[in-house]
């Protein structure tokens, strides 16, 4: 949770592109948003990791305009009084209660079930409650086919931000196609990491690995400890979600080989600052596999590239998150900046994937990504 008043970065743009879609829905200047609902809908509440910011009745909402410079007037809540007063204050089905979850909170995300069984939706980027138990994956996804009027859940920025690969997925499987393998870049620190550490070209000076993780702390790519980044299990998380999306069972990240890209003698030392302080004594490991890279091809002006791709393969079950090399005229190859991309091999796609690509992080993407799935879920609710 953010220090500063409001639920974080991601959370805060969500609210404020809200504010700008009903804004445009009710301006004559400005050209109409397709989605004609935007006015509907009252912010009743705004949650902080010490505060809440709580509206007093649905006839008295907050302001999509000023819930930023009003501080919580009430202490934090737990997800069961949480539920308690929504489903009291504004009853469903009267009326649609939906949850925005922009946080990463393993306790918000295992009270999604609670949350789907008292007739509240959902709608999230925190991949926690999709990438974590079997069990939890599971019973989410049974409540919310239990009935015809069951609630919705909606997470398409768990994976890619607001790029649409869940969405992706879910149609191909839908309409009957076979998926066999799942591959991407799926991480926009380590995309920048690795797409400025060995260019397709180097037009520019090569500089050491260290020096470009502390470039990509800097832009605020990586988390504020980078070793959360560079653990891979970000990786591993969104490719648990796109598996057990495409049907298979597992048990987390940590039921395949993730690799890690910390140094051993660093993965517990003090904090971030400390890290990096330390990471250059082994920046020749890294230079030493870039050289390897290059080398690979010699002769035929063929050298690789390093790239971290995640891999999901449905027809033997075998899922693995890893640096590998990767031929120039590979796509993995030719991202530029954070880009991620995923790539879908199916039945009909055949010898070429489909594939989607694009801004994979970000706090207006995915925000935006947030946006969508509200969007979807007050479509869906209003035809039912």
């Amino acid at each position: 949770m953010s220090k500063t008043p409001g639920p974080g970065g991601v959370g805060s743009t969500f609210l404020t592109q809200l504010h700008q879609l009903t804004t445009k829905t009710t301006t004559t200047t400005t050209k109409p948003s397709r989605f004609s609902g935007a006015e509907n809908i009252n912010l009743v509440a705004v949650l902080r990791s010490k505060s809440s910011l709580r509206a007093p009745s649905i006839d008295s909402p907050l302001s999509l305009e000023g819930w930023s410079r009003e501080e919580g007037n009430q202490p934090a809540i737990e997800p069961e009084q949480l539920t308690t007063w929504l489903t009291s204050t504004y009853p469903p089905p009267h009326r649609s209660i939906i949850i925005i979850d922009t946080t990463s909170s393993s306790l918000i995300a295992e009270s999604y079930p609670l949350f789907l069984r008292s007739g509240i939706h959902v709608v999230t980027a925190n991949k926690k409650a999709f990438s974590s138990g079997q069990s939890l994956f599971d019973e989410i996804y049974r409540i919310t086919t239990a009935d015809p009027h069951h609630p919705l859940v909606y997470h398409e920025s768990s994976v890619g931000a607001g790029m649409p690969i869940l969405s992706t997925l879910r149609e191909l499987l839908a309409t009957g196609d076979r998926v066999h393998k799942i591959e991407g870049v799926m991480s926009g620190s380590l995309s920048f990491l690795f797409n400025n550490f060995m260019p397709l070209t180097n037009k520019q000076e090569l500089l050491p690995w260290s020096s470009h993780v502390l470039e990509a702390q800097r832009l605020g790519y990586t988390e504020p400890d980078p070793r959360d980044d560079l653990s891979g299990l970000d990786v591993a998380r969104k490719l648990v979600i796109l598996a057990r999306v495409a049907g298979m069972k597992i048990d987390g990240p940590d039921a395949f080989p993730v690799q890690s890209l910390i140094p051993k003698p660093l993965a517990h030392v003090g904090d971030a600052e400390e890290f990096l302080k330390r990471l250059p004594a082994f920046d020749q490991e890294m230079e030493a596999l870039r050289l390897e890279a290059e080398a690979e091809g010699e002769g035929e002006g063929e050298g690789k590239v390093l790239r971290y791709v995640g891999t999901a393969d449905l027809d033997s079950g075998q899922i693995e998150v890893k640096m590998v090399r990767v031929a120039r005229e590979s796509p993995f190859a030719g991202l530029r900046g954070s880009a991620n991309l995923f790539a879908f091999w199916t039945e009909r796609y055949g010898s070429e994937p489909l594939v989607v690509q694009g801004a994979g992080a970000g706090a207006e993407v995915t925000a935006m990504g947030v946006m969508g799935d509200l969007i979807k879920v007050i479509e869906r609710v209003g035809m039912e």
